[in-house]
């Protein structure tokens, strides 16, 4: 999976010195804007865009949001 996934009119990614932080942008890349910032869910390690949520693979498990990487919750 990657640290990086297109969602929509948004790129979304792990932030590359603070895996801890998840960075979008709506101008492919040029500039990137603070969405998730937080240890309950760890450090993020890959993003997979599913269609109706987005996976993340973390130091703590498995982690969903349904609102964009806004917030996370814990699967299973």
């Amino acid at each position: 999976m990657p640290q990086m996934i297109k969602r929509g009119n948004e790129l979304l990614r792990i932030c590359p010195s603070t895996p801890t932080k998840i960075e979008y942008s709506t101008n492919d890349g040029r500039n990137w804007i603070l969405r998730y910032s937080g240890s309950f869910a760890g450090s993020f390690e890959d993003l997979l865009d599913n269609g109706k949520e987005i996976l993340a693979t973390t130091s703590k498990g498995i982690f969903y949001s349904t609102n964009e990487g806004r917030s996370w919750i814990k699967r299973g």
